[in-house]
């Protein structure tokens, strides 16, 4: 099951408002996508806690093999 890239920077801006995010689709299949997600809610948190928050904020999209989303390789952080 697909999901286009909107989609993906709903959720993500639902949980982080004011980011930056930019989704961009790997394979052209709607499966296999990188996100660049900058938000000020990620200071003080290492990378692990920056990408949970984002992989909490997908709603479980990505959970198991049945899920909508199958790969997403994320770039966090908070603004400079």
């Amino acid at each position: 099951m697909a999901m286009e890239a909107a989609e993906i920077e709903r959720l993500i801006r639902a949980a982080f408002p004011t980011a930056r995010i930019e989704i961009t689709d790997l394979a052209g299949d709607g499966n296999h996508y990188a996100a660049l997600v900058i938000a000020e809610e990620f200071r003080g948190m290492n990378r692990v806690q920056q990408q949970r928050a984002v992989y909490a904020a997908l709603k479980g999209k990505m959970d198991g093999p049945n899920g909508a989303l199958h790969a997403l390789a994320l770039t966090t952080r908070a603004p400079d």
